[in-house]
């Protein structure tokens, strides 16, 4: 099968979409963030206290919860699950969310997989990783976030491509978007076409073929209402950034990474 992030590659570099010229302001994040919690609080009691932490079997969830710890002797080897992407590589926005720092793509980027199409909307920070390999902590992780919204009941499914990162070598990718996080919170700074690349990110090269791939397992939000209707896709390849750079985005965000839930008996894949 044609690996994720490899398709993604491919795609950035086949890509001919146009260079937009939208601008995007903070009435149009606030609205569509706005509009996605709606969608979940129909299905989702939020009105609770939710605490960002353990989640209790039979309270407001079921067992398929994230974040996990993949233990990689365990993971089952796929060759069958196929994914296209269909890719511009186009950052047009920042914002410091106060929680988290988050970019926004420009429409028109698409994944499709599980029988969907899944649309890119934005990528996050968490400091430490949420996700653990092996029982190991990240200092860093970003996740992709895909979105489908299903025509019929309005119901929100979501892909996200997780992303760990350890202290090495300055990074391209985080460079190019360091110097333009907005100070105040909830407030977005628009982004230059081309100034943010993801392909500065993704093209690098792997040190062998344990480093190719990517585990999958079906799981849920990692904050509230912690809706069980991701696919998860966790690259197998450990990225760098400086300390200077994690330090940035830690400083912003704090600590904002959920506690390892239960596998149960989910099965994790690799491929």
């Amino acid at each position: 099968m044609k690996q994720l992030i490899y398709v993604i590659l491919l795609s950035i570099l086949l890509s001919t979409a146009c260079n937009s010229s939208k601008r995007i302001n903070i009435r149009e994040i606030l609205q569509d963030n706005r509009q996605t919690e709606e969608l979940e609080a129909q299905f989702f009691d939020v009105s609770k206290e939710n605490k960002q932490g353990v989640a209790l079997p039979g309270l407001d969830h079921g067992l398929i919860q994230s974040p996990i710890n993949v233990l990689t002797k365990t993971v089952a080897n796929v060759d069958s699950r196929t994914i296209n992407v269909r890719y511009k590589d186009e950052v047009n926005a920042i914002t410091n969310m106060g929680h988290t720092v988050q970019l926004f793509f420009a429409d028109g980027s698409t994944i499709s997989a599980h029988g969907k199409t899944f649309h890119f909307k934005q990528m996050h920070f968490h400091t430490p990783s949420e996700h653990q390999l092996d029982g190991m902590t990240y200092p860093m992780e970003m996740h992709i976030v895909n979105t489908s919204e299903d025509d019929e009941n309005g119901r929100i499914e979501y892909l996200v491509v997780s992303i760990l990162f350890k202290m090495g070598e300055e990074n391209k990718f985080i460079s190019g978007f360091r110097d333009l996080i907005p100070e105040e919170i909830h407030s977005v700074h628009n982004i230059q076409s081309g100034r943010v690349r993801l392909s500065d990110l993704l093209m690098v090269a792997r040190k062998d073929k344990s480093e190719e791939g990517l585990y999958f397992y079906k799981g849920s939000l990692t904050t509230p209402p912690y809706s069980e209707s991701v696919n998860w896709y966790i690259d197998k390849h450990i990225y760098e950034a400086s300390p200077e750079q994690i330090h940035t985005i830690q400083k912003i965000e704090g600590y904002n990474a959920r506690q390892i839930q239960e596998i149960h008996e989910r099965v994790i894949e690799g491929s």
